[in-house]
């Protein structure tokens, strides 16, 4: 008898080999059902499956991560066959699983227009309402090399031949159409309901710009109609919320071709800036940073000792002077270490806390740019703690406090941790790393956080925590890290004195809590959808007045406002109120003031807040004592 083993424990017993579409409908027609695939022993395998031995199994639907991936999968392969019956000539080439959807590249003639796009979606769901059986079979490599040749695939057999000779490799077919895959796959095309195609984009063949341009076709598919309503609406609310169409629409900043990634900060954009920076700088200040300021170019020497040339020389920009070679910085971490190496440092000086809003320069491909969220220079709010072995566990925990205060200040609460351990290639003994990794652990726990271990995604020196925020619309957005590393001081000879006297190694922790600050800013933009809160504003009250003849008194009032700090811009252009108030209400303006004979005779402001909420008529005292209340509440 051969023994299956449930996830609840409980087992079943076959007389035979079977099939986990078989276990499945032992256990109950819904199951069968809604059976995508299985995992056995840990191994994500199709239903088709056979089991030939006493093994654990877990049913796969479309509930489970492994179910979407899998419905994303197979979706992929529905749009090459469809494409395929709509374009015989189209070459097929890979077609992955990606965040939210997939992808599949085409060689074609001609580029595809959004009516192909129609056409091609329109095919898709009449083929997935065929429901053709999705079958798995296994060849020979130099078969397969042939098979597709023969039909014309040259992309697909150039890919099957870069796979060692004698290997066999798995094809899956349904209906007409055939694909090169490991699988798994869902049984059936009727599984697949639940999609849409979302745009045509270029894709150079193997990613390489040498090659061929390919045509790139991005869909989503969801388990449900209803998450996949909940995304494209999603989508939506995210095309309003882009950083990028706010950014000119407020006057924020822009990008310009004569110096790609970079940003030209306009005046109320860097009024942003400097409103996040010195917040941060604040934040350094009352927790024990000492804010330090290195070069932007460094000896490539330096780059050769901290391994960043031989690993990172292709994304670091470089410059000559006097037969020597520099680079600008991609990162700040080396020049800290210089500064900590000044002078002899006592084990009495640790935890050493430095930080800098230090500008680097990654030589970033045109391709992944993407306004201030992807650029090629940009300031980090970047820190290094040098510290001993035994105080990791107090930094860390003291860091993810300070963390989850910040981000709440900004306005963000839902926060993931997640925890990268040692990876298959590593330095250092496994008793160093057993200790890293719990002192990060501990840390963590003792700040009350729950938190998920990705296994082996640590760096090759140390492991690391990931602090991903989650905006308003669910979507997640790292920025934050820690990170464990005796490497870097052991390669540029950081030491400090021991209580005994010995020279010892400090410990180097990397962390960021904001990560880039151009970054950071157009995540604020798209969490605000523009509408800043009070603190952060450019322009935190707008007065206006009805008539010329409230002009002396709109100046006096917002002068007052400005003495005390606040952020004002006046308006006495000759135009009618509601047009005034409908044009600042567009620019998103926490308050906006307007002014007329009976304000002027009383002294008070008509007070508008953002949202078109009319507060009526308040006393100039009265309004200064709300605003101020929004800013330290930092509402």
């Amino acid at each position: 008898m051969l023994n299956i083993t449930l996830p609840d424990g409980s087992q079943r017993q076959f007389p035979g080999p079977v099939t986990v579409a078989e276990v499945a409908a032992s256990i109950g027609a819904g199951l069968a059902k809604a059976a995508l695939g299985g995992r056995v022993e840990g191994q994500l395998v199709d239903t088709s499956h056979t089991i030939t031995g006493d093994a654990r199994l877990s049913i796969i639907t479309a509930k489970d991560a492994d179910g979407l991936e899998m419905i994303r999968h197979s979706t992929a392969h529905l749009l090459a066959y469809a494409v395929k019956e709509l374009f015989p000539e189209a070459q097929v080439t890979i077609g992955p699983v990606i965040e939210h959807g997939f992808y599949y590249d085409f060689a074609y003639s001609r580029p595809f227009t959004p009516d192909d796009l129609a056409a091609i979606e329109k095919r898709m769901t009449q083929l997935a309402a065929k429901d053709e059986p999705v079958v798995r079979t296994v060849m020979p490599r130099d078969e397969a090399v042939q098979y597709f040749k023969g039909l014309g695939e040259h992309y697909k057999a150039e890919i099957i031949g870069s796979i060692p000779a004698g290997e066999d490799v798995s094809l899956y077919a349904e209906g007409a159409f055939t694909d090169l895959c490991r699988g798994p796959h869902v049984p059936s095309t009727g599984k697949l309901k639940h999609f849409k195609l979302m745009k045509v984009a270029g894709a150079y063949w193997r990613g390489d710009h040498r090659n061929e341009m390919l045509q790139r076709v991005y869909g989503t598919a969801w388990a449900s109609k209803e998450d996949l309503q909940q995304y494209l609406t999603m989508l939506e609310e995210a095309e309003k919320r882009d950083h990028r169409k706010l950014g000119r629409e407020l006057d924020l900043f822009h990008i310009d071709e004569h110096s790609p990634g970079t940003v030209f900060w306009h005046p109320q954009g860097w009024v942003l800036w400097q409103e996040v920076e010195q917040y941060m700088r604040r934040v350094y200040r009352d927790n024990g940073y000492l804010e330090v300021k290195g070069p932007q170019i460094l000896d490539q020497g330096l780059w050769e000792k901290t391994g960043h040339w031989d690993k990172y020389r292709e994304n670091m920009f470089v410059t000559e002077s006097e037969k020597r070679d520099y680079a600008l910085k991609p990162m700040n971490c080396p020049g800290h270490i210089l500064i900590y190496k000044h002078g002899i440092k006592s084990y009495r000086d640790l935890p050493l806390r430095f930080g800098e809003f230090g500008q680097c320069h990654r030589n970033e491909p045109t391709g992944g740019l993407h306004g201030i969220m992807r650029v090629r220079a940009f300031t980090q709010d970047d820190g290094h703690i040098f510290c001993t072995e035994d105080q990791i566990q107090t930094e860390v925990k003291a860091f993810t406090t300070l963390l989850q205060k910040v981000y709440k200040d900004f306005g963000f609460t839902d926060i993931l941790y997640k925890l990268s351990t040692r990876p298959e290639k590593r330095i250092g003994s496994e008793e160093s790393w057993d200790r890293a990794e719990n002192a990060l652990a501990e840390g963590l726990r003792a700040s009350g956080c729950d938190f998920e271990y990705l296994p082996g995604e640590g760096a090759f020196y140390g492991p690391k925590i990931e602090y991903t925020l989650k905006d308003a619309l669910g979507r997640p957005w790292q920025c934050g890290t820690i990170q464990v590393d005796p490497n870097m001081p052991e390669r540029l000879d950081a030491e400090y004195v021991a209580e005994d006297g010995s020279r010892q190694r400090p410990i180097m922790l990397h962390r960021a809590i904001v990560g880039s600050l151009e970054r950071f800013i157009g995540i604020l933009i798209e969490q605000h959808a523009g509408a800043l809160p009070v603190w952060l504003a450019p322009v935190q009250v707008s007065v206006l007045n009805i008539t010329d003849a409230q002009a002396d008194y709109a100046r006096d009032v917002a002068q007052m406002l400005k003495n005390q700090g606040f952020r004002v811009d006046l308006d006495l252009r000759n135009e009618k109120i509601t047009y005034k108030i409908r044009e600042h209400s567009m620019q998103k303006r926490p308050y906006i003031l307007v002014v007329g004979d009976k304000e002027r005779a009383a002294g008070a402001v008509a007070v508008r807040a953002r949202g078109n909420q009319d507060l009526g008529v308040m006393s100039l005292e009265a309004f200064r004592d709300r605003i101020a209340s929004d800013i330290a509440l930092k509402s």
